[in-house]
């Protein structure tokens, strides 16, 4: 059976969000009654500088859609990488977003840690707050971008190497506060956290997409583009493409052990086809 990947590009945003999630059908069992959390891409962002990570149009719309089905909670979930996530939620205006839509937020880098183990990859533990355990449904929300270690930064990037808690392991986290191996083998890790920490929705928006260089300081454009997916490996995969960056390891290494899709011949491309947005994509590039 193929699994579904839906592009919208629709001219606003809340609207692109809304087709793009409506085009995978009724998302009611995974969020009615549910605990959900939403991770933005809050990687590291300055007063000057706010085009690394999801930006507050995209939070709000996103949050607006999740509660057309009912949520029992809805917690935006925050753990920049390379600064202080409260200092980056701020610069980018997601602070007033949760308030003003009377959502939770929580800041997953803060104590207490546990440790949990993971089956795959270079460790065999990741010391975590536990409060992310208690989420029902996790929602990747995502930016549409290149990586210049993990070639792109996605759905599953976007979760792997947030979870860790840098408050424990270091801003960024390549400071080593307390040993850990995450660079070893960099994609492995990626796939072994998403193999303990399942995205059971992947949306990746191109505002502001990303090239060149990244996750920070690449050239940046409005892309124009919103993808969704129940399969997070195949929302990647097509996010990959669009990118024009093919055989990333941890999007085929996520597929080998069986988290989802990421052969293009075995994806069903709802709304916008995947020619057009790579063309799409590519206009508004160079425009």
């Amino acid at each position: 059976m193929k699994r579904k990947v839906a592009i919208s590009s629709k001219p606003q945003l809340d609207q692109s969000i809304e087709e793009a999630c409506d085009l995978l059908g009724d998302l009611s069992d995974i969020i009615k009654g549910k605990h959900v959390a939403i991770k933005p891409n809050d990687t590291w962002a300055s007063p000057s500088d706010l085009t690394p990570c999801t930006q507050a149009d995209t939070l709000r719309g996103t949050i607006r859609y999740i509660k057309r089905f009912s949520p029992s909670k809805i917690t935006v979930s925050g753990g920049s990488g390379a600064a202080q996530t409260e200092d980056v939620f701020r610069y980018l205006g997601l602070d007033k977003v949760i308030e003003e839509e009377n959502v939770s937020f929580f800041d997953h880098n803060r104590p207490p840690f546990i440790p949990v183990s993971l089956s795959y990859g270079p460790m065999r533990q990741v010391q975590v707050n536990p409060h992310i355990l208690e989420y029902d449904t996790l929602i990747s929300l995502a930016q549409l971008k290149v990586h210049d270690a993990a070639i792109v930064t996605l759905s599953m990037k976007n979760i792997a190497m947030s979870f860790p808690a840098a408050d424990f392991y270091g801003h960024p986290r390549e400071k080593y506060d307390h040993p850990h191996t995450i660079f070893k083998d960099l994609h492995s890790f990626i796939v072994g956290m998403c193999q303990r920490f399942p995205i059971h929705l992947a949306i990746i928006v191109a505002h502001p997409a990303m090239k060149i260089r990244g996750p920070i300081g690449g050239k940046t454009f409005e892309g124009d583009l919103t993808i969704a997916s129940r399969d997070f490996v195949a929302a990647d995969t097509v996010g990959a493409a669009i990118l024009d960056r093919f055989g990333v390891s941890h999007i085929i290494e996520a597929e080998k052990i069986g988290l989802g899709t990421a052969d293009l011949n075995l994806i069903e491309i709802a709304g916008v086809s995947l020619d057009r947005a790579i063309a799409h994509f590519s206009e508004k590039e160079i425009s």
